[in-house]
């Protein structure tokens, strides 16, 4: 299992348009892959799950990622943050 903190930049927080390019990224693996609030929890291949977490700006989040392929995964999520999010 690995996982790393981000702290949101995006104005609008995870919202539609990056929350569904989130999913599809995160569909590409064979990990199970999961963000967390602190109060709520959800596997990133549900769209409807991570809306409903209602990730603001500025808030912190941490992806935990566990499976056969958690190493690649991880790092290319995480890449996925810095770059939308």
């Amino acid at each position: 299992m690995k996982k790393f903190t981000y702290q949101v930049k995006d104005q609008m927080g995870i919202h539609a348009r990056p929350a569904g390019m989130l999913i599809n990224e995160a569909k590409k693996y064979k990990s199970v892959i999961t963000i967390d609030t602190g109060a709520k929890k959800a596997e990133l291949t549900r769209l409807m799950a991570v809306m409903a977490l209602g990730v603001k700006c500025g808030q912190t989040v941490t992806v935990t990622v566990e499976g056969e392929d958690e190493d690649k995964a991880l790092s290319e999520i995480k890449s996925f943050f810095e770059a939308n999010l």
